[in-house]
């Protein structure tokens, strides 16, 4: 296998494991610990509740993604959202997420390394497949990042990503 290939199966292996085994997991751990009232709580007008919060994910990975990089039609309408006041209840955040990781995993498997070069346009921004998938990597970490400062001020709670691993092991 040549250099291109490899380097580019193992930012894609990496990219799933950001979405599949870190993100989406650790947004449905929140929305687990949380009440539909709690998942729509805005704290203020200038906030978005957590519930918006996946939509807007949903929307973003669907668009710069799915559609971008799958080529699936682009049906997106940005401003709702923001809108939605729900409470769209928790077990349909849910499945969305579960819907949205399975269509993520096709698409990541079938993107190649004359793939990474191909120009775009996505929602008005002229970029390319490397980029995009840097941009929805980091958008989506960002946003999981308020997920769970949010839930971990609602609820008090500590979320335990990092489960039992000593996180102070130096570096060899």
């Amino acid at each position: 296998m040549d250099l291109a290939n490899q380097i580019t199966i193992l930012i894609i292996n990496d990219i799933k494991v950001r979405f599949l085994d870190e993100s989406f997991p650790r947004i449905a751990q929140c929305l687990n610990t949380q009440s539909d009232a709690e998942i729509w709580n805005k704290p203020n007008e200038n906030s978005n509740s957590i519930g918006n919060l996946v939509l807007h994910l949903e929307g973003n990975i669907r668009q710069w993604l799915i559609s971008g990089i799958g080529n699936q039609e682009d049906k997106r309408i940005r401003d709702l959202e923001f809108s939605e006041r729900g409470p769209i209840p928790k077990e349909i955040l849910l499945d969305k997420l579960n819907q949205l990781g399975n269509d993520c995993k096709s698409v990541f498997d079938n993107i190649t390394k004359e793939d990474l070069v191909i120009n775009k346009n996505i929602q008005g921004f002229d970029t390319n497949v490397t980029s995009i998938l840097i941009h929805i990597t980091e958008h989506l970490s960002y946003h999981t990042g308020q997920i769970a400062f949010y839930t971990k001020l609602l609820k008090d709670l500590d979320l335990k990503f990092y489960g039992d691993l000593d996180l102070n092991t130096l570096n060899n």
